[in-house]
Parts: C-alpha cells; structure tokens; sequence
C-alpha cells in the first residue's frame, strides 16, 4: 500500500474534474445558453411588435446584440471544455477498488 501513489490521486482528481464538469458545469452552461437565447428572442419580439417607436427599436436591437454575444461566449466556453475533457482524456476513466481502468481508444 503506498499512500503517495500519484495514479491513485490522478484518477481521483481526473474523476472529480468529470463529475463536477458533468454536474454542476454542464447544467451551468446550458442555462446560460437558454437565457442568452430568450433574451436574444426577446429583443427580436420587442424589434417587430415596436415598429412605429424608433426607441423601443433600438432598446431591441440592443437585446438582440447583446443575447448574440452571450450565446457567442457560451458556444465559446462549451466548445473550450470540450476540447480540455479530450485533450486530457477525462471521460473514460473508470476507478473500481483501487484499479485504474483508462480507456485510449
């Protein structure tokens, strides 16, 4: 039994990594994307249905901008933790009784 065993640490610190990316990231990042969307879809209506006021116009466009820009960062950040889970390899691995079973393929 050696208690400084870096692949038992690494496996649980890649184990952790998948399951907080999984549970708490994930469900984050989708919400953001949900509300950048109402909020661009929003800015949208208020464009189409204030067509005689030049201002509420523009306070949509400005919806629309921004919900565009909060979806961009989004897609930026679900497409920048995808590409950190499979450069490290972090969704195959499998910790059973102290044996590490990482699948490469």
């Amino acid at each position: 039994m050696d208690l400084f065993s870096t692949k038992i640490a690494h496996a649980s610190l890649d184990s952790f990594l998948v399951k907080v990316s999984d549970n708490i990231i994930n469900p984050l990042i989708i919400f953001m994307f949900a509300l950048a969307m109402v909020f661009f879809l929003y800015g949208v209506l208020e464009f189409f249905l204030n067509q005689d006021n030049e201002e509420a116009k523009t306070n949509g466009k400005s919806h629309m901008i921004w919900g565009v820009i909060g979806l961009t960062i989004m897609l930026g950040v679900w497409t920048i933790l995808g590409m950190i889970i499979n450069t490290f390899n972090l969704k195959d691995i499998d910790v059973k009784d102290g044996n590490i079973k990482v699948d490469l393929q």
